[in-house]
């Protein structure tokens, strides 16, 4: 089931990626042969960046893609770097935690308060607020499953490395 929604969330920031060309295409040709912009252009830019960045972590976290240093840990036996890996992912779980809380409550703020963007289109804010939330709680939820697999992997003797 999460490798779905990551699946879902991978195509949504390609999706974004494609729009986000589409929008920069479409302002500087306005600009050039008109001489106006496409209205709230920088606007919606930069929410389909948060589309483009946070929806496609989960499954980035899910294929241990992130950046990792290892010329340290390339000299450490396989256990010490197992729970290396271990302490890396539940690290990440307790620091998403308060981000998500945060963003949680900007996300209900902005809702609440029916803030809007200043610009022609007076586009809602919340829409981009609760992609974040969205996308850092499944990218949350894949550390949580990853740190217990792992967990139980290195417990029963396994390891961790390909």
């Amino acid at each position: 089931m999460l490798n779905r929604i990551e699946k879902l969330f991978v195509d949504v920031a390609a999706a974004a990626v494609i729009l986000l060309a589409l929008m920069i295409f479409a302002d500087v040709l306005a600009l050039n042969l008109f001489k106006a912009s496409v209205p709230d252009a920088v606007i919606i830019v930069r929410e389909l960046m948060v589309l483009a960045i946070i929806m496609p972590l989960a499954a980035a976290t899910t294929q241990r893609a992130h950046i990792a240093v290892e010329f340290l840990t390339n000299i450490l036996p396989s256990r010490v770097v197992d729970l290396f890996v271990i302490f890396g992912t539940l690290f990440g779980v307790f620091a998403l935690a308060p981000l998500i809380f945060s963003a949680g409550k900007e996300l209900m703020h902005q809702i609440n308060t029916g803030s809007a963007f200043y610009g022609d289109l007076n586009l809602p804010q919340w829409p981009g607020r609760l992609a974040f939330v969205i996308g850092i709680t499944l990218c949350w939820l894949r550390l949580l499953v990853m740190a217990i697999g792992d967990i139980i992997t290195v417990w029963r003797g396994g390891s961790l490395e390909p």
